[in-house]
């Protein structure tokens, strides 16, 4: 192993299910405590998810509404974590950096069309 690579790739099993578990909860944690984004999501999420269970007529209906509700979550995590590692590399201004940060925020963009039309088309529809 690499001086450059973590001392827990190497962990196979429960072992490493249980420490992913615990670094998830800290991903949780971090993002919950740094991205204001984050924590309006999640508010959200706390209202639509059971929402989904009176909205949705059967199972297919309430999954897609909860689905695309989880999916803009993960979005969020993913630019939240795309955003820590480029100022991590630089704070500097670079085009680079800005169409990272800027890509990044177009895809939590389409999450949340992609979560409007569901819902809207589930309701409405």
């Amino acid at each position: 192993m690499s001086p450059q690579e973590s001392p827990f790739k190497g962990k196979t099993g429960l072992t490493r299910l249980w420490n992913a578990f615990f670094y998830s909860l800290d991903g949780f944690k971090a993002a919950f405590r740094h991205e204001d984004a984050f924590r309006q999501e999640v508010l959200l999420a706390a209202v639509l998810v059971p929402l989904a269970f009176f909205v949705g007529n059967g199972g297919i209906e309430r999954a897609l509404l909860i689905a695309s509700v989880l999916l803009l979550l993960i979005v969020e995590l993913i630019n939240s974590a795309i955003e820590a590692t480029v100022d991590r590399i630089s704070l500097e201004n670079h085009s680079l950096a800005k169409r990272a940060k800027d890509i990044g925020s177009a895809s939590v963009l389409l999450a949340i069309i992609l979560m409007v039309a569901v819902w809207a088309l589930v309701i409405f529809g």
